[in-house]
């Protein structure tokens, strides 16, 4: 394999003349397109600290695959033509590589590993990266998202929402940021019972304030079992309820199916008592958990990827990957959740301990609910 160094480490690479820092190349790479008939595309393959590039000056063709995008690297049987690779992105691009020399191969192979699969946070090339004909500082790009200041465009902390530094060293919540906004009428000691009495120490906190008043809140499942009850954790939800002026209940969406949070109280968790609970409406939604939703997702990529394509066996593998199933649940929670905030109900969401599920209708509901989502720089917020 060759190793390609000039004295600043780049490499001019591809058709557009633009400049990629590159250590590895591999010249005469046959890049395979399963629903191309017609002879593969050939060129050359460079590993960067940060892409796997295919380019095919004669073809005119250009592939740029980003590292952290790639899901799985397999190296499949050796054949007369060369070693195969095959890339599977968590953006459903999936493709075939033939190199020449079965030691190349595994080079990259091992390589892409490593850089795709990092074992710590530093290893990303970000970390890493020095500017060498720019002059860009350290933080740039760092601080394109400040909680506060977007909590500040919703009008928040206000006389109804404060904002509480009781996790400013994560000892209340590890998986929570250092600045929650909370009701203002709830005091230290309701809040820290209540974390007490979440999975996770994922307490109720504010995560988006309509115009109107009404909020969505989210947190983890309760520790209530079959009888356990928190008056701390009742007090906050009532504090809740009365932080918004336009309605006499609130509601809690619990984004998982029914069957599964009843199953959670065997294990001394499960969901709220409507009887401990004053003016509270409840309401499932059959949002899957992650196990299932990768399962169903690599259904779809199944069905995507058939090795004898038709339209028949594709609706087919569609329908029983239940991944529009899956997507119609999410959509349906948010539309609930965007719904009650437009007649000024406020919702409380939660699944099991509060993400995936719970990130993802809230999201949503806010992204339906606000315009300023749908802009570029609203989406990139909303996205962290």
């Amino acid at each position: 394999m060759d190793l390609i160094r000039t004295p600043k480490g780049i490499l001019t690479s591809n058709l557009n003349g633009t400049k990629c820092s590159c250590e590895l190349k591999v010249e005469k790479v046959k890049m395979l397109d399963r629903f191309n008939n017609k002879k593969p595309n050939v060129g050359t393959l460079h590993l960067t600290a940060t892409h796997l590039i295919f380019i095919d000056p004669e073809g005119k063709k250009e592939a740029w695959i980003l590292h952290t995008h790639i899901a799985s690297v397999i190296k499949l049987p050796i054949s007369t033509s060369g070693s195969p690779l095959q890339i599977r992105c968590k953006n459903f691009l999936s493709v075939t590589f033939v190199i020449p020399k079965e030691r190349d191969s595994h080079d990259i192979y091992t390589s892409l590993l490593k850089l795709s699969q990092p074992v710590n946070i530093h290893e990303l090339y970000c970390f890493h990266y020095t500017a060498s004909n720019e002059d860009l500082p350290k933080r740039s790009g760092w601080n394109k998202f400040d909680l506060q200041a977007e909590y500040a465009r919703m009008g928040v902390p206000n006389d109804r929402w404060v904002l509480t530094l009781i996790n400013k060293d994560y000892e209340i919540c590890d998986t929570y940021p250092r600045f929650l906004y909370v009701p203002t009428s709830a005091s230290t000691a309701v809040l820290v019972g209540s974390s007490r009495f979440r999975s996770r120490g994922r307490l109720p906190v504010l995560s988006y304030l309509h115009k109107n008043m009404a909020a969505i809140c989210r947190c983890s499942q309760p520790l209530s079992g079959f009888s356990a009850r928190c008056v701390e954790d009742e007090q906050l939800l009532s504090c809740i309820l009365k932080s918004s002026p336009n309605s006499e209940y609130m509601y809690v969406v619990d984004t998982r199916p029914k069957i599964n949070a009843m199953a959670n109280k065997a294990a001394g968790k499960g969901y709220e008592n409507e009887d401990f609970y004053r003016n509270i409406k409840f309401q499932f939604f059959g949002i899957e958990n992650i196990h299932v939703m990768r399962n169903s997702l690599q259904k779809l990529v199944d069905a995507c990827e058939l090795k004898i394509p038709s339209m028949n066996a594709f609706l087919n593998g569609l329908e029983s990957s239940g991944w529009l199933r899956h997507v119609k649940s999410v959509l349906e929670a948010a539309a609930f959740i965007a719904e009650a905030l437009e007649k000024g109900t406020s919702v409380l969401v939660h699944c099991s301990d509060g993400w995936d599920r719970t990130a993802q209708t809230c999201s949503l509901a806010a992204l339906l609910q606000d315009p300023y989502y749908r802009t570029i720089t609203g989406f990139q917020v909303s996205c962290d």
